[in-house]
């Protein structure tokens, strides 16, 4: 199992902030595509670690066990973010069956140092009405960090994509996971350029 901590200082590494509206997406679009696992990226101006702009992607493998994004998609979507001069601040996806915990394969995937890696477990109501899951991590050179959120309450002032159609439950502070979830993923970002694709 790979190490976890909790981020102490945000010097080095910096909690993740985001506005309710782009929370309450995120969970939105989890739900919708559950059973399958639902992906996508919240970019936002490159080092400054503020995530404003919501773009949701396709999962192109359809699979309730792992997700990838569409090769082409991806590709435009880096050179738009990079005509944007942004960067993927959160990269996020969710599990259906698993804890909102990164797998060995997420771990070995995280190839964005700067990125927030946020994971949705919609396991427990699927689709329906009820909490889920949410929790954010640095991955950096396979350690993990666990980092509780912030959101906010005021809507965002960036541009979003793909608002979803229900509130969110409110975060409420998670326990660091007893197990590694038997979950696949199959995306590597680029190592060079910038990300991401509006729909």
């Amino acid at each position: 199992r790979h190490r976890v901590r909790e981020a102490v200082a945000p010097t080095l590494v910096r909690v993740l902030r985001l506005d309710r509206t782009t929370y309450d997406a995120i969970v939105a679009h989890a739900k919708r595509d559950h059973p399958d696992e639902a992906c996508g990226i919240v970019a936002g101006p490159a080092g400054s670690d503020r995530a404003e702009r919501l773009v949701e992607m396709v999962n192109a493998a359809g699979s309730p066990t792992f997700y990838e994004f569409d090769s082409t998609d991806l590709l435009r979507l880096y050179r738009d973010m990079d005509d944007r001069d942004e960067e993927p601040v959160v990269v996020y996806h969710s599990h259906t069956a698993t804890e909102a915990y990164p797998s060995r394969t997420d771990i070995g995937l995280a190839m964005e140092p700067n990125a927030h890696y946020v994971l949705v477990s919609t396991r427990e109501h699927g689709n329906n009405d009820g909490p889920v899951e949410f929790r954010s991590y640095r991955i950096v050179d396979g350690d993990v960090d666990l980092q509780p959120p912030e959101v906010d309450a005021a809507e965002s002032l960036g541009e979003l994509r793909g608002v979803g159609e229900r509130a969110a439950a409110p975060i409420e502070p998670d326990a660091i996971p007893e197990s590694v979830g038997l979950h696949h993923e199959r995306i590597a970002f680029p190592t060079t350029g910038r990300v991401a694709i509006e729909r």
